[in-house]
Parts: C-alpha cells; sequence; structure tokens
C-alpha cells in the first residue's frame, strides 16, 4: 500500500498549480475503509490563500463522505523528505490520530515515516 501512496502522491504532485514557488507537493491519504485520496498544491497570486496538497487530499476524502486517516504519504520532487507545514498537521491531525503513520518522500520514494504526533506533539485536541 505504501507504494500505492507514493505514486497517488507523485501524481497529484505533476498536475499541482504553483507557479509561483515553483514548488509542486502531491500527498496522497488512505483512510480506514480502505481508499486512496490525493490533492495538489493549488497556489494563488494572494498567497497564503492557496490550498496545499494535503488539505487538498483532506476535502477530497470529506467529499467522499470518509473522516478518518489511516495513513499519509507527502511527495515534492524538490524535497529530500517533504513534510506536512504547520497548518497542515494540525488539518490532518483532525481526522487521523497521534499514532497515523506519515510517509515522507524524496523524488524516489519513501525515505523516512514518522507519525502525526512526531510531527505535532502539542497538537490541539478536544477533550470531551
Amino acid at each position: 500500500m505504501r507504494d500505492k501512496l507514493f505514486e497517488a502522491a507523485r501524481a497529484a504532485a505533476k498536475i499541482a498549480h504553483a507557479p509561483y514557488s515553483q514548488y509542486p507537493v502531491g500527498a496522497a491519504i488512505l483512510t480506514e475503509a480502505g481508499h486512496v485520496h490525493s490533492g495538489c498544491n493549488i497556489e494563488n497570486v494572494s498567497s497564503p490563500e492557496g490550498w496545499c496538497a494535503e488539505t487538498s487530499a483532506i476535502a477530497h476524502m470529506v467529499m467522499n463522505g470518509e473522516h478518518d486517516i489511516a495513513e499519509v504519504c507527502v511527495f515534492a520532487e524538490k524535497a529530500t523528505r517533504a513534510t506536512p507545514c504547520g497548518g497542515c498537521r494540525q488539518r490532518l491531525m483532525e481526522f487521523g490520530k497521534r499514532d497515523t503513520p506519515v510517509h515522507l518522500c524524496d523524488a524516489n520514494g519513501i525515505v523516512e515515516t514518522v507519525t502525526l504526533g512526531d510531527l505535532l506533539p502539542a497538537a490541539f485536541e478536544i477533550v470531551e
């Protein structure tokens, strides 16, 4: 499944709209139900009004009626280890768990797997 996530994230990056940063990013989410949803970054001249790849993938997931992230893969060809930005870390935590695996990639594949808790140790959480 890791290879499938990597390929989905890489394919998403190829259609990114990144004319300002020249830094296309793709993300792929595997849901608890076993479906893959991908997204790319979509920049806007009125920065920071664009969307990150993870945000786009989350939007696709929610629009398809799902809300539970099992794994995440982030790809940026120009990165040695692409990681989600701070805002996306919190967005991913909204639908994932502290132990949700996040696969960090370079141009050739997954180079490291961490957890959402590793990336965002002080996440906002709702206490019930």
